[in-house]
């Protein structure tokens, strides 16, 4: 993974993002420990203020959890929850901007569908 420094997202946003997509490919394991700040800064190449921001992001939503004195942790229902959020939020806005371009586009409700379905085969 690069961190894109051109990107809109902040450097600090694309580390959490990474660490989830590391847990969701089942690369961190639930208790598994996660790169300390320093380790990502120095994977990166970033500020390792930088990279514990990222790490802030997933201890405050539960993420992670920290063990005193040994760093931090993958929570047990971090993957669940993960996939959870990206259904709920991510997965439901791409849904809606999906139907909302097609109806700008006067495609029918079947054409959409025939377009996912067509797409959901190629990607196997």
């Amino acid at each position: 993974m690069h961190v894109h420094l051109d990107s809109t997202s902040p450097i600090y946003i694309q580390i959490a993002e990474w660490l989830q997509h590391q847990i969701i490919a089942d690369r961190l394991q639930a208790d598994e420990k996660v790169y300390s700040q320093y380790q990502l800064a120095e994977l990166f190449n970033i500020n390792p203020a930088t990279a514990g921001k990222g790490l802030t992001i997933l201890l405050e939503e539960q993420l992670l959890y920290k063990k005193r004195g040994l760093g931090m942790f993958v929570a047990v229902d971090a993957k669940d929850r993960i996939l959870m959020k990206r259904r709920n939020e991510t997965l439901t806005k791409m849904a809606q901007e999906i139907v909302l371009e097609a109806k700008r586009l006067l495609v029918s409700d079947e054409e959409l569908l025939a377009l996912i379905r067509k797409t959901q085969e190629e990607s196997k």
